[in-house]
């Protein structure tokens, strides 16, 4: 069986660091906001280029805080790639913001900056961007239109640790970042975990204060905050995982050099890279196809396990009822036929060389 990921084989390559990062903490007697977390902050930092580095308790919470610590409020718009993760959403509905949703690129996933300025209106505060799947958005074209505007460009970057752009980190090609470290990440943890990156000390110091009761100082309230706190035994384990995070990139780079290559079926729409190979980080390696439960059952008799990022669009979920009569054809395309191949740093050769295989084989 080929699993579309072994977090226990990922992390069994760095078994005997993680425990001792794990020893440390316990016997540091110190588990909230202490030495793992400041120096993982700072680590992180100096790898995505930036000054500031938050640490919080989930990627939902990063892009939460960040909508929250710029103040923007129920009259205020931000606009969002249509096709995205609902968590790129739900942080600005969280907020009492409006997302305006906005249609992807077929050929990126991301957003198509040709759509953004049909969507500004005068309550439009910021653009939130999604790299999607890894792939870096094209961010001069997005930067271009904020200026023009004034508007803050934010980053969803959950999917996207270590990718380059311009000679840049994802997490420093916007006012701000939010980072996911959920445990199937290019830079995973062992449960939940979050980031905020910014070159805004000034914001980088009020988010701080946000993610601890809205607190700088203890039983001193100075905004209605949240508890949301990097834990210091996540952070220590993240600190092991990010000295290999580009290694683990470029292997992923590798894989989906060889399946892009190599994979050679017309009922199979492979993915593009748009920029250059930097660009993209390969959190996923998505595909595309008209008969997708046809080809998931075909690949499962195979023994190859796929996921489907994602089903239904935030468009059409229970959740966002309010959205219900919106169209959007091309997101709703593009969820309608993904389906998502195994890719991660542990997948061996002979792994990948019998995907390719399968799918060459599938009618």
């Amino acid at each position: 069986m080929i699993p579309f990921l072994d977090l226990k084989k990922v992390n069994d390559r760095h078994n005997v660091e993680l425990l001792e990062a794990l020893k440390k903490v316990v016997d540091s007697g110190s588990y909230i906001l202490g030495n793992e977390v400041k120096s993982f902050e700072e680590e992180f930092a100096n790898y995505c280029g930036v000054r500031n580095c938050i640490g919080v308790g989930s990627g939902l919470d990063a892009l939460r805080l960040i909508v929250q610590a710029y103040g923007f409020g129920p009259n205020d718009e931000i606009i969002v790639p249509a096709n995205t993760f609902i968590a790129s959403i739900l942080a600005i509905t969280s907020n009492g913001v409006k997302p305006v949703l906005v249609e992807p690129k077929l050929e990126s996933y991301n957003i198509d900056p040709e759509e953004i300025e049909k969507y500004i209106t005068p309550n439009t505060k910021a653009i939130m961007v999604v790299h999607l799947y890894g792939q870096i958005a094209d961010m001069d074209s997005i930067f271009k239109i904020a200026r023009k505007y004034g508007l803050k460009v934010i980053e969803d970057a959950a999917q996207a640790h270590g990718a380059l752009y311009n000679g840049k980190r994802a997490g420093n090609l916007s006012d701000c970042a939010g980072f996911s470290f959920y445990p199937g990440k290019n830079l995973g943890a062992l449960g939940d975990g979050g980031a905020i990156t910014t070159n805004d000390d000034e914001l980088a110091k009020k988010i701080r204060a946000l993610r601890n009761y809205g607190s700088y100082q203890k039983y001193v309230n100075q905004y209605k905050g949240l508890n949301s706190r990097l834990d210091e035994l996540q952070a220590a384990l993240l600190r092991v995982k990010l000295k290999y995070l580009d290694n683990d990139n470029n292997r992923r780079r590798e894989i989906a050099a060889y399946y892009r290559m190599h994979i050679k079926n017309p009922k199979l729409i492979l993915p593009q890279v748009q920029n250059d190979e930097l660009c993209h980080v390969w959190h996923l390696f998505v595909i595309r196809t008209k008969n997708r439960e046809h080809l998931i059952n075909f690949l499962e008799n195979k023994n190859i396990k796929t996921l489907i990022h994602y089903p239904i669009p935030p468009h059409h979920q229970e959740a966002y009822k309010e959205f219900k009569d919106l169209s959007f054809p091309i997101t709703e395309k593009i969820h309608q036929e993904v389906v998502s191949l195994p890719i991660s740093p542990v997948m061996t050769n002979e792994d990948v060389a019998y995907v390719v295989k399968a799918l060459c084989q599938y009618e």
